[in-house]
């Protein structure tokens, strides 16, 4: 049996943000970095934030946070971390301000360059406890980032890579679903789809780690059960709270690994020539991925259809894309505006990622080729 770790503090509930003025006290973060993006800066979310704690009150803001987060703009957000004499970070919004923050957390304590510690260029052992602490506040209910042990962060020269470890754990995470009131129906639904297939991938990776398993089924089961209210009904309180316990036991179940979903989504959001939405490509992939799984993992998935309420010869695959459609999500990758020509290079780089190698069952690049042929439409 691996060593099994849960893993950090999670404040959860309507009005739980007002537990970050004690608890920038208790972490000893006296002049935090606030990370966000220039979407959550058009709301009054940064402002909510900021009346929550004095500390909060004056303090430096990054905003220019790309949708899928890159090198250059960490370096940018250390480098104000730094001019501001910085010892703590608060990211709020969706995965990627509190990916970003994770990156510069990492960077402001140890040297670069940030490649030096990807996970699959053998950087895992260089991260240490001198990370900075981070508190993370989602606003969306999707990539559980804010129990998550990694980061996805896009080089300078284009690869999407995973920067993965318990020390960039964020020390506290803060799931108010106060703060996912009135989310938009297409990114209520993208972020919703993220979730979901976190805890169908992480369910279905090889890993022995039965109490992950038993988070992944719960957690899939109030995604399926409320993401399409949450879509249709910004305000449905009830929903909202059910997809951010999803998205959140999503992230818990992250240490059993991912699967060929995200080998695929790494790499397509890092191109630069079109910004594809993570929870989105996630959505599209998925049935491939399913069909091609299948024969190496038939127990588990007879165990999805029954938390499903589905019948035991029904097309998992086939659900999938049914509710994607529902929800009013592209269904192919030609829809999200993905070139076709990329589709070689994406299947090889699949290969290379840190998620492939927890998928149910062992991909080849000519496999990876046939998942994105499938699911280009």
């Amino acid at each position: 049996m691996a060593t099994i770790t849960y893993l950090t503090t999670v404040q959860f509930g309507f009005g739980e943000l007002k537990a970050i003025a004690p608890s920038l006290t208790d972490l000893k973060i006296a002049r935090p970095l606030i990370v966000a993006d220039r979407g959550l800066a058009a709301t009054d979310l940064i402002e909510r934030l900021r009346a929550a704690s004095p500390v909060l009150g004056n303090a430096p803001l990054f905003v220019d946070t790309p949708t899928n987060p890159t090198e250059e703009a960490v370096e940018a957000a250390v480098a104000l971390y730094h001019e501001h004499g910085c010892d703590g970070l608060v990211a709020i919004g969706g995965g990627s301000p509190i990916d970003l923050a994770k990156g510069v957390a990492l960077l402001a304590s140890h040297d670069g360059p940030l490649e030096t510690y990807a996970a699959i260029l053998g950087g895992i052992p260089k991260i240490t406890s001198k990370v900075a602490p981070v508190i993370a506040v989602p606003t969306t209910a999707g990539t559980g980032s804010e129990v998550g042990r990694a980061a996805l962060i896009t080089l300078k020269d284009g690869r999407k890579l995973g920067f993965i470890s318990p020390y960039l754990i964020p020390k506290l995470a803060i799931c108010d679903p106060e703060l996912t009131l009135g989310l938009p129906a297409g990114l209520t639904a993208a972020t919703g789809m993220d979730a979901l297939t976190h805890c169908i991938e992480t369910y279905l990776s090889p890993r022995e780690n039965p109490p992950a398993e038993a988070i992944a089924l719960d957690g899939l089961k109030r995604a399926a059960g409320h993401i399409e209210r949450a879509t249709s009904d910004g305000c449905d309180r009830e929903a909202r709270k059910e997809m951010l316990m999803a998205a959140l036991q999503g992230g818990l179940t992250f240490q059993k690994g991912l699967g060929a979903v995200h080998a695929l989504s790494h790499p397509l959001g890092g191109l630069k020539q079109v910004s594809l939405h993570h929870g989105t490509l996630n959505a599209v992939l998925l049935p491939a991925v399913l069909r091609f799984n299948e024969s190496a993992a038939a127990a588990k998935y007879a165990e999805i259809r029954r938390v499903l309420g589905l019948p035991n010869d029904a097309d998992l695959a086939g659900w999938v894309a049914g509710l994607t459609q529902r929800l009013g999500l592209p269904g192919t990758l030609s829809q999200m505006g993905a070139p076709r020509e990329v589709l070689p290079a994406i299947a090889e780089a699949a290969t290379q990622d840190h998620s492939s190698a927890t998928n149910a069952r062992s991909a080849s690049a000519a496999d990876y080729l046939a998942m994105l042929e499938a699911s280009f439409g």
